[in-house]
């Protein structure tokens, strides 16, 4: 007999994986999904990458703060509405309770401080690269969630990113000023004064810190990772997100009351150390519910073990054709052109696994990306002109070789000439067909099975 802790552990790992969903209803299988989810995504936030990024953003975090905040104030000021930089700053840090309150004061005092006219070209540029940074290391911490091998070109890394950094905060002081203005108007009042509208106005009011939260990580969803993300998706991971980080809110500032002791420890530090903790829940928040976006946009990926894309070399082949038929088969159809994402949602694998044949191709001088963000690929000449023998190859010769040929592995006579009638069989099977024969064909079939 197991203890119980080997049992939950074998339920886990094999038994909820082990339930066919087809002899489910409806009800079951939702409650099923909803546990394989929660499942992989603890497995990617206990042995996976996510606590390691939300480590690394709290230190650029601590570099980049000031000078964010300064730029977001520059951006306010000009519209007159400086002052309610403060009011977001202590909804942020409310889970810290009075320390929360010296801190955003001083961070204020830091960015009242900052004169950009004193810094000169030299620390302006400074200025913009440090914000820039901090972006920059959360879209790459979105792209490995995502599974997104590429990254923005420089330019529109910088357009896009300095776009955010100026609109975001009008946008957060504007939704916060509707709010407000909504709440104090005369139809509002004197709901409040009638019940059951009163308790009703009063319930809903506490619930828009949670839809303000939740619609930022929602547009961080969106725009942030360089693939495309679904609306719905988005939405689903913000949801989390929000509610996660509102709920671990309250039970932080639950810790910080009962916990008088840290600051008898660790004296004037324990304001610094309370602040970079909470300032990692939520950044491991905010992972965690793009983890909870991928998934639901990607419900194919979700397996009980290691994501490991093991090398099987029919797969990689068979992948290498259909990469390569559907970019042909777009050109030759007058179709957009196929880009990564658009590969990966078609044939419902992994983006490190497109990528890598996607660099093969690119390397046999088969394809060539366009100038799109992110790029699509089209083919790099003609049709008639690229041999199915040329996509085998671009795959089956990715290995480097010596120059008789060979991958450097000790030579055996008898492998040697076995892989040698692999190649000849492969060759006459192929018998010199084109890609543009590949994609007549499948025309062709397509058009028939219409027709019947």
């Amino acid at each position: 007999m197991t203890n119980p802790w080997t049992r939950l552990q074998i339920f886990f790992q094999k038994d909820l994986w082990a339930v066919d969903r087809s002899s489910l209803n409806r009800v079951e299988r939702f409650f099923l999904d909803a546990a394989r989810f929660v499942v992989v995504i603890a497995r990617d936030v206990l042995y996976g990458q996510v606590t390691l990024w939300a480590m690394g953003l709290v230190y650029t975090t601590l570099m980049s703060l000031v000078p964010l905040l300064a730029v977001s104030f520059s951006v306010l000021k000009a519209f007159g509405v400086q002052n309610a930089l403060l009011p977001f700053l202590l909804d942020m840090v409310a889970p810290l309770g009075p320390n929360g309150e010296v801190i955003a004061h001083r961070i204020v005092e830091f960015v009242n401080n900052m004169k950009v006219g004193v810094l000169g070209t030299v620390g302006l540029a400074l200025l913009l690269y440090t914000v820039i940074s901090l972006i920059q290391k959360i879209e790459q911490a979105f792209n490995t969630i995502w599974r997104v091998r590429g990254q923005r070109t420089m330019l529109h890394q910088f357009s896009q990113y300095l776009s955010v950094v100026l609109v975001g905060p009008v946008l957060v002081v504007s939704a916060l000023a509707l709010t407000a203005s909504l709440m104090s108007t005369a139809l509002i009042q004197w709901l409040v004064g009638i019940e059951p509208f009163g308790t009703l106005v009063s319930e809903a009011g506490k619930l828009i810190p949670y839809v303000l939260v939740i619609a930022a990580f929602t547009f961080l969803y969106l725009f942030i990772p360089n693939t495309r993300v679904r609306f719905i998706p988005a939405l689903v991971g913000g949801i989390i997100g929000g509610v996660l980080w509102q709920s671990v809110g309250w039970a932080f500032t639950a810790f910080m009351v009962a916990s008088t002791k840290y600051a008898a420890i660790y004296s004037s530090f324990a304001i610094l150390i309370l602040f970079m903790t909470w300032v990692y829940l939520s950044w491991l928040i905010l992972l965690v519910g793009a983890e909870a976006s991928f998934y639901y946009q990607n419900p194919h990926l979700l397996s009980v073990g290691p994501q490991i894309d093991l090398p099987n070399a029919r797969l990689i082949e068979q992948t290498a054709v259909s990469v390569m038929y559907l970019i042909a088969d777009h050109f030759y159809h007058g179709k957009p052109p196929c880009n990564e994402n658009c590969l990966v949602q078609r044939l419902g694998i992994t983006s490190e696994r497109t990528g890598d044949i996607i660099m093969a191709l690119r390397n046999k001088g088969l394809i060539i990306e366009t100038a799109d963000d992110p790029p699509a690929y089209v083919p790099a000449r003609d049709l008639d002109a690229i041999l199915l023998q040329d996509v085998y190859d671009a795959v089956r010769w990715r290995e480097p070789r010596d120059a008789s040929g060979r991958t450097g592995i000790a030579r055996i006579e008898a492998a040697d000439g076995l892989v040698s009638e692999i190649d000849g069989a492969i060759g006459s099977a192929l018998r010199s067909r084109s890609l543009k024969d590949l994609v007549r064909v499948a025309a062709g079939a397509g058009e028939r099975k219409a027709a019947a």
